[in-house]
């Protein structure tokens, strides 16, 4: 289960504005809520005051209802003030989805981390990869049988399709630059193990912190493991981004996330979501002194509803994240089966 809302973050904002409208979270500040058709029904982007114009901070996921907003936004309050620039946190088509669609219609450069754009790159220049036989493999080495990988790999991936496209050039952000935005200073921040080169923005002087996906209010950003990379350790990663923001990053800033609501207390939430992940390692490993289990095994217990299969590619695959997590640290033991399913045991 995502972990519970903290009651001790303060939301100066405790009222999303409606699909399609803006509301101003700081001075020179738009909020826009974009829908998403996924349980996670929206995703939160940020237009930022650029002299005559606005910067916008990610772009929605391509499919008609989004482009309806946006084409009515450039009809309307983007007519007199228009895109100065478009900046993508990272990869995921809800963030980078409307990108190329809103790139031919004002004639902008994408603004990228290389690793995020390359990755968005893979997705659209290669979408069958996704139900190939290395992706299907892990799945059911893992435990999942051939149906339910079959599902995922078609219908639960389904939305990393929903892109119009990817600009041939970008123009790269780096972490440790800073990035001015109307007279605004953003130092540029990275984070990995939600996407590997996330960017975060953060605006000393006003106290205001861009944090896309990496941070949120109210849940865990979804931590995978991939396929193509299928012993890699991205809660780990994800773990020690969080530790290195609560170095960087004061408690009092005001977090704009990607998706929820804005809130205050960043280093409560943040101690709030390391401890969220060790309670599912702990789940885990009382699980697995019992038994040896597969990772498809461990989603019910860590999953404690019905999934989709959208939901179940998630959930099978930070199941994974938190397995591989352990192992590294010496916590968990593969015992490879008979049957061809790697299942494990608590050390």
């Amino acid at each position: 289960m995502p972990p519970s809302p903290d009651p001790s973050l303060a939301h100066p904002f405790p009222t999303a504005p409606a699909p399609g409208d803006v509301q101003e979270v700081a001075p020179g500040i738009l909020w826009l809520r974009l829908p998403l058709p996924f349980r996670l029904n929206h995703v939160n982007v940020y237009l930022i005051e650029d002299g005559d114009g606005y910067a916008l901070l990610d772009t929605g996921i391509d499919d008609e209802p989004t482009r309806a907003i946006w084409t009515g936004l450039l009809a309307g309050h983007l007519a007199k003030r228009p895109l100065t620039r478009i900046i993508v946190t990272h990869h995921h088509p809800d963030h980078v989805g409307s990108a190329d669609w809103l790139v031919r219609r004002s004639g902008l450069r994408l603004e990228m981390s290389e690793a995020e754009y390359l990755s968005s790159l893979v997705l659209n220049l290669d979408p069958a990869a996704l139900e190939a036989d290395p992706y299907r493999r892990f799945y059911v080495t893992n435990g999942l049988d051939p149906a339910t990988t079959g599902l995922v790999v078609t219908q639960g991936h389904r939305y990393l399709r929903m892109l119009s496209g990817l600009p041939a050039t970008f123009r790269r952000i780096v972490a440790g630059e800073k990035v001015i935005i109307g007279g605004r200073v953003f130092d540029v921040l990275t984070g990995g193990g939600h996407a590997p080169e996330q960017i975060m923005l953060h605006c000393a002087d006003e106290k205001v912190f861009l944090s896309a996906d990496q941070v949120l209010a109210r849940i865990s950003p979804n931590v995978s493991v991939y396929p193509r990379d299928p012993e890699g350790d991205p809660l780990g990663i994800y773990l020690r981004s969080l530790r290195e923001l609560t170095g960087i990053i004061p408690e009092d800033v005001l977090v704009l996330p990607g998706h929820d609501l804005p809130f205050v207390g960043l280093h409560r939430r943040i101690e709030s979501m390391r401890h969220h992940h060790e309670e599912r390692c702990g789940e885990i490993a009382r699980a697995c002194q019992e038994a040896p289990l597969s990772g498809a095994e461990l989603v019910p217990i860590l999953f404690r509803r019905d999934l989709d299969p959208h939901q179940t590619g998630f959930a099978f695959a930070e199941a994974m994240a938190h397995v591989n997590y352990m192992r590294r640290r010496g916590r968990l033991s593969l015992i490879a089966g008979q049957d061809g399913i790697d299942r494990f045991k608590a050390a």
